[in-house]
């Protein structure tokens, strides 16, 4: 499936999570069996640890489709950006997804002053540079700092050597970034 062809069918299965007009498509015990030898998720979705965000359910997808990977804050580090190089290398995924969402704890944490204790710290410092630009923006601070972090998710993955970009530049990966609405269940596209 090419990028184009997979980012269509999340639109869609967004429109269908928010009007609750869900398929649950590819869920049944032939699925099931026809996966145990293997995958060939078309996304690869790196989002918050969240509770609040079901990737599959929010795109309507089924066994098989997504690739997920879940960290507070979706930041993208060694071991995150291994997870994304191997679903595009080896399961032929041809999307990525950075997805933030609404009212972030990861990033409220980022925006006060805290004693940065314990493995916490390395994540709030992997969202500072997302907190300094919004602090120059228009608009509400966390919801900048969201999208924000998103957006530079997006440009590190773009720019991970060797895999990833070079998968970009030849293999018509596409990477792009969203912001969940909690309120709404919309996936607003920041691309």
């Amino acid at each position: 499936m090419l990028a184009h062809e997979a980012l269509e069918m999340l639109k869609l299965g967004n429109q269908r999570f928010v009007t609750n007009t869900l398929d649950h498509p590819n869920l049944d015990d032939a699925r099931r069996r026809m996966l145990a030898t293997g995958q060939a998720p078309h996304t690869v979705v790196l989002t918050c640890s969240d509770s609040r965000i079901l990737p599959d359910l929010i795109f309507d997808q089924g066994l098989g489709d997504l690739f997920v990977i879940r960290v507070a804050g979706n930041v993208a580090k060694d071991k995150v950006l291994g997870s994304i190089e191997y679903a595009v290398a080896n399961l032929g995924s041809k999307l990525v997804v950075i997805l933030g969402h609404e009212s972030c704890g990861a990033v409220t944490a980022a925006l006060e002053p805290m004693e940065q204790i314990g493995h916490i710290g390395a994540i709030l410092e992997e969202l500072k540079p997302a907190v300094y630009m919004a602090r120059n923006q228009p608009g509400d601070l966390l919801e900048n700092a969201i999208k924000n972090n998103a957006i530079i998710t997006r440009e590190r993955v773009r720019d991970s050597l060797p895999i990833l970009n070079k998968a970009i530049k030849e293999d018509g990966l596409v990477v792009v970034s969203a912001y969940y609405s909690l309120q709404t269940g919309e996936v607003h596209w920041l691309d």
